[in-house]
């Protein structure tokens, strides 16, 4: 990791005197942004050092754990839990120790001053130290017609839009967990579900392979790729090929959901922060960036796992290092 300097302005660090009361309100010890598991833990822990954390939610509580359907390997749910029921509990338990939730999106970051500023649609904060849990958004197919029928035939979300396609017939592109979590629980509504995946067998966890395998509902098109979304006022169908065969064909479908992976969102980080190749943020085993009091967890800087449980334990060691770096600068600051 590169190493970075950072110049600290004690005399802000302290609170300057005489300084607007809006301003002072607007400065914090600890800002979180994106209220997944990772943010959302981290919120806990910050709350219970008595750092009164900001988390700034953006668009959706819980990030991609949230659109889960069913959750049955976080410890703790022997029955399973619902994402977005688990974002909730992880959300109360967060206000309960002090964290402050706010559905703000943040536009901009400037990390080369101290504190950090976050400009949001609305206010503009300061903050002593900042974990960032960003985490992911879907990738699109970037094939003609996902962009016009994008929520009229085209979703990234079972959860979100399944009731809409009640006896209907439905096309999913992928063969990772998500893909098929997702094509089980659109069984609950639609007709038939047919899995499109470009390999000969699929990414998903066996447990979830099992299920798909043995549901009716659900059929498999291997080694295929999807080359177009066809229709006129909706869709009709998908234009794809074989890849081994070359054999081009349409499969007629009233909707398509994708789940061709997922991309880290850091376009607001790139030039601040070390990344990856792929734009992951780069950290060290202590969730620390290449800037001094910045830290990220969760899947924005974990490329690997992709588990909610993982995601929550790296936002409560990014809490606990940020909680040690303020104590730190404090009495760095000391006369």
């Amino acid at each position: 990791m590169a190493e970075m300097s950072l110049s600290l302005d004690m005399s802000r660090l302290r609170g300057e005197q005489g300084a607007p009361e809006e301003s002072e309100q607007r400065e914090r010890e600890m800002i979180i942004v994106g209220a997944g598991p990772a943010g959302l833990t981290a919120g806990i822990y910050g709350g219970r050092s008595l750092l009164k954390p900001l988390i700034l939610v953006g668009q959706t509580l819980g990030g991609q754990a949230a659109l889960t359907s069913e959750m049955e390997n976080y410890p703790g749910f022997p029955n399973g839990v619902d994402g977005m029921g688990l974002s909730k509990l992880m959300a109360e338990q967060a206000e309960r120790f002090g964290a402050q939730i706010l559905y703000e999106e943040v536009t901009s970051v400037d990390l080369a001053v101290y504190p950090f500023v976050v400009k949001t649609y609305g206010p503009e904060f300061l903050a002593r130290s900042l974990i960032l849990c960003t985490g992911t958004s879907p990738r699109r197919l970037g094939v003609p017609g996902e962009t016009e029928f994008t929520g009229h035939g085209v979703s990234y979300c079972a959860t979100c839009d399944a009731f809409f396609y009640r006896g209907k017939r439905i096309v999913v592109v992928g063969g990772g967990d998500s893909a098929i979590d997702e094509s089980l629980y659109l069984t609950r509504f639609v007709e038939r579900v047919t899995v499109i995946h470009r390999r000969d067998q699929l990414r998903a966890s066996p447990i979830l392979q099992s299920r798909a395998r043995e549901n009716a509902k659900i059929d498999f098109v291997w080694n295929t790729v999807v080359d177009e979304i066809v229709g006129e006022n909706a869709v009709t169908g998908v234009r794809v090929h074989n890849v081994q065969t070359g054999e081009t064909s349409v499969i007629p479908t009233d909707g398509v959901f994708v789940y061709a992976g997922l991309i880290p969102n850091t376009s607001l980080f790139r030039g601040q922060l070390d990344l990856t190749e792929e734009g992951y943020i780069v950290t060290d085993r202590r969730q620390q960036t290449s800037v001094p009091g910045v830290y990220a967890a969760g899947d924005v800087q974990d490329p690997w796992y992709r588990q909610t449980v993982i995601a929550a334990g790296a936002g409560a060691a990014a809490a606990i290092e940020a909680e040690r770096f303020l104590a730190e600068a404090a009495h760095k600051a000391r006369p």
